[in-house]
């Protein structure tokens, strides 16, 4: 079924590994770009230190997140290592509405069941320079324990042969800097078409 009915504005979908760099990206894009709205997603993971309610997630209980899964209120969940996250529809769906180029930084999970309901989306994955690079990056962030950071490292493996399959546009996070500007250029073009 498709959503997209009498929307004005444009989805991007961002994906790419843990540690590979979206947050930092998209943040930093959306500084750069007009008319754009990045969605918070909620999620059931414990917040980090370093982390802060309502900026990185909605930081959120199992129970609540059942009950807005239940009653419809996420665009798209996915599960990921024991935690469950999501993105709050309505708040896409307003920016839609507003004519807003919208940003989802979610998952290839998350990705797939997006892309299901908007047919004029682009998928955007952020690739990391080298498995060992983003290995270095994962045990800097000191987010979890070996085990669960070892998990995530043979994840990122399968989300990025899946990306090949399902993404459009690949942005090597090697040049911070680079990345950004090529992100920006990529929704400039969106934008454009508008």
């Amino acid at each position: 079924m498709n959503e997209q009915t009498d929307k004005k504005g444009k989805v991007v979908i961002v994906s790419g590994p843990s540690g590979v760099g979206k947050s930092t990206i998209c943040k930093e894009a959306v500084k750069r770009l007009q008319n754009t709205y990045l969605s918070v997603s909620v999620t059931t993971r414990p917040k980090a230190d370093s982390e802060v309610d309502g900026e990185d997630y909605w930081f959120i209980s199992e129970e609540e997140f059942t009950q807005r899964f239940n009653k419809g209120q996420l665009l798209e969940q996915a599960e990921v290592f024991g935690h469950r996250y999501g993105t709050p529809k309505a708040e896409v769906e307003q920016a839609l509405r507003d004519g807003k180029t919208v940003i989802l930084e979610i998952d290839v999970q998350g990705g797939k069941q997006v892309k299901m309901k908007y047919r004029d989306l682009t998928m955007i994955f952020i690739l990391p320079p080298t498995q060992r690079e983003l290995a270095e990056r994962m045990s800097l962030r000191g987010r979890e324990d070996a085990e669960t950071a070892e998990g995530r490292l043979d994840e990122a493996g399968t989300e990025i042969a899946a990306a090949w399959q399902y993404y459009e546009h690949m942005v090597i996070n090697d040049d911070l800097e680079q990345a950004i500007k090529e992100m920006v250029q990529i929704i400039k073009g969106l934008q454009k078409q508008t």
